[in-house]
């Protein structure tokens, strides 16, 4: 698997259209060459985005796939590179008419490079598992602080920047929060679909960690994002796609892929017993290193990486034992054992609210034991294409060839029959903190099953096999 972007596409891209004299080229294994511009080069230097390269873009998943070690710093570039060649590819072909001018251009590249500036340690673990848990309730997400990271890193290496520029960075990185006709923007609102799609989900970030991703963990990927990047054009203030790239299931591929690693990568049994383990710890770890008086403050914020598991393994402090137990755990492969799941019936998805420890233990009919909150951990899963319970495709607007100016949209029902009729899934997993306590938990979580449906929503009964080995 070499570079993705084909060498037609590539007459576009940066190579062709700055001056190599002033950029620095980088050599990405998903990409091939990367050209970098001084100004980015000015953000890329300094430790507060260095720090991506101790974030795990996947967070724990190396423990289950080992090759995905990439990191957020490699998949910035990533990003960064095509949004570049998406703003030259419009800017090739439709410039002139929509007004697109440097600094537009440059505000692209920046928003690719800094979108993700604002994660936290192993990634979306921190910002969905650990955080609600300790902020009571407060509102915090990774692209608010992706925007005040950057201020900070402005502020603190005089990086000299129109302030312009910087408030359209800003609010292209939030653009994926909501549609940018809500966020205020009122001219050239396209610009705000390159990086991070609110309008449909369809952005180079997807385009970048699909293949990244894929090829990390050593599985095929069908999506071939050069073709969107190929044929997109500017119409009415909005990116549209040729008809010819739904009817041959191209765009279908972005959403079914991106949906297929989520259940086969990102929400793995094994990856998601890893997470439930590792927040376990750092809640334990909390009190004694005040983890959580570190994400309202970029000038702190950036300290954080995946090395805070590292700090709490190899403290000496009595307050951390619990933590440090957890960690050497882990190590041991003496995991939280996965006892079973159900996916939520089709019917009752719409108002379905997630299930918990407390849930279980109450469908407990009789046992040798009598369970506790803290003997179970549950995992809630949600995968959707995107638009929660809704098709993406009803947002995109598509085109029939380049001598047309009518935009439409197309309904699955005309493209084909085989295409999914259902656009979300939730899956409900119980794990059991202490292997002794599988069999029990196993039979409490079947009770719940049965008293919430009226039968047994899982595929098949925890094997005894594992009750045995775990007794």
């Amino acid at each position: 698997m070499g570079a993705c972007i084909t060498d037609e596409f590539q007459r576009f891209n940066f190579a062709a259209t700055h001056d190599r004299r002033f950029s620095k080229q980088v050599r990405d294994n998903v990409h091939g060459n990367i050209y970098l511009d001084p100004l980015c080069l000015k953000f890329i230097d300094t430790e507060q985005f260095q720090r991506l390269r101790d974030l795990k873009q996947l967070g724990v998943t190396y423990l289950v796939y080992p090759g995905a070690v990439h990191s957020r710093f490699e998949h910035s570039l990533g990003v960064y590179w095509l949004s570049d060649a998406a703003i030259h590819q419009i800017r090739y072909h439709q410039g002139e008419e929509l007004g697109i001018d440097r600094f537009d251009v440059r505000a692209v590249r920046l928003a690719g490079l800094l979108h993700d500036v604002g994660h936290g340690p192993f990634s979306h673990m921190f910002e969905s598992g650990f955080l609600p848990k300790v902020l009571n309730g407060s509102k915090w997400s990774h692209e608010d602080m992706s925007t005040r990271m950057i201020e900070y890193i402005v502020d603190a290496h005089n990086i000299d920047i129109e302030s312009e520029t910087l408030k359209k960075v800003k609010d292209m990185i939030v653009a994926s929060c909501c549609d940018a006709s809500r966020n205020g923007v009122k001219e050239k609102r396209f610009l705000y679909d390159i990086v991070a799609n609110g309008r449909n989900g369809i952005d180079v970030d997807k385009f970048d960690y699909i293949i990244r991703d894929s090829r990390a963990c050593g599985l095929g990927c069908n999506f071939q994002f050069e073709r969107l990047m190929e044929t997109m054009r500017v119409m009415d203030d909005e990116i549209c796609y040729r008809a010819k790239e739904c009817m041959d299931l191209t765009i279908h591929k972005l959403f079914i892929t991106r949906a297929d690693l989520h259940r086969t990568v990102y929400t793995h049994a094994k990856v998601k017993g890893i997470e439930l383990m590792v927040v376990d710890a750092l809640l334990k770890a909390n009190q004694s290193l005040r983890i959580d008086s570190f994400v309202h403050d970029p000038a702190q914020y950036w300290k954080l990486d995946d090395s805070i598991i590292k700090t709490i393994e190899t403290s000496p402090e009595e307050e951390l034992k619990e933590a440090r137990d957890l960690i050497l755990r882990i190590r041991r492969r003496d995991l939280y054992q996965f006892c079973n799941e159900f996916s939520v019936p089709k019917d009752k998805l719409e108002h379905f609210k997630d299930i918990t420890a407390q849930d279980i233990i109450c469908s407990q009919v009789s046992g040798k034991v009598t369970l506790k909150e803290e003997d179970i951990a549950v995992s809630n899963v949600k995968i959707d294409l995107t638009r929660g319970r809704n098709n993406p495709l009803g947002s995109i607007k598509f085109f029939k060839d380049y001598e047309s100016d009518e935009k439409f949209s197309i309904q699955d029902e005309r493209i084909s029959h085989l295409l999914p009729a259902s656009c979300q899934d939730k899956i409900v997993r119980v794990y059991s903190k202490k292997p002794e306590l599988v069999e029990a938990v196993s039979e409490a979580f079947e009770n719940f099953q049965l008293k919430i449906f009226g039968m047994k929503a899982q595929v098949h009964a925890t094997p005894e096999k594992k009750k045995r080995r775990c007794n």
